[in-house]
């Protein structure tokens, strides 16, 4: 069983490896393996420490721990960073799980509570974005009430064009 609580600084580290590990894990065959292969934790620790404390309060990040408090899912949100006229448009930055612990209802449990933060905020939408190749993630929001809404970008890794498209859910 998880727990789901508010990030801190002492997480960082651990964050950084879970995502480097999700990573290498969702988008393998997706993204140029040598991208993937050059994924350091270290330096996305470094990069997730000097932003963490200067948005704190714009941005939620949330862990879910096992019962050691060790997280084991990561996700982050706040307002939407794309171009939109409502200022009421939250926007799922990123969410990832221990790759060996996924379809245990973890990234279920994390969506949930950015549900509930993002109505207690008075998000009218959700949006967020994910690779059009990861038939999993899209299967994924889906489920949990995300539709593409036929907005599409592409980011380079090296040569290859990689196309994400964007997800996005009203809410109650």
């Amino acid at each position: 069983m998880v727990r789901i609580r508010e990030m801190g600084e002492a997480d960082i580290d651990a964050v950084a490896a879970l995502r480097v590990r999700g990573w290498r894990s969702a988008y393998a065959g997706i993204i140029p393996q040598a991208f993937l292969d050059r994924m350091s934790a270290e330096n996305d620790a470094q990069q997730r420490r000097a932003g963490f404390a200067s948005s704190r309060g714009k941005v939620v990040d949330l862990v879910a721990v096992d019962e050691d408090d060790v997280p084991v899912g990561w996700v982050c949100f706040g307002p939407y960073r794309g171009e939109t006229d409502a200022m009421d448009a939250g926007e799922v930055y990123a969410l990832y799980v221990e790759p060996t612990l996924m379809g245990r209802g973890i990234g279920r449990a994390l969506l949930d509570d950015v549900h509930r933060h993002a109505s207690a905020r008075r998000f009218a939408t959700l949006q967020l974005w994910v690779l059009r190749d990861n038939s999993r993630a899209r299967k994924f929001y889906a489920g949990a009430g995300y539709a593409a809404d036929g907005a599409v970008e592409s980011d380079m890794y090296g040569d290859t064009a990689v196309t994400e498209l964007r997800y996005r859910r009203s809410m109650p």
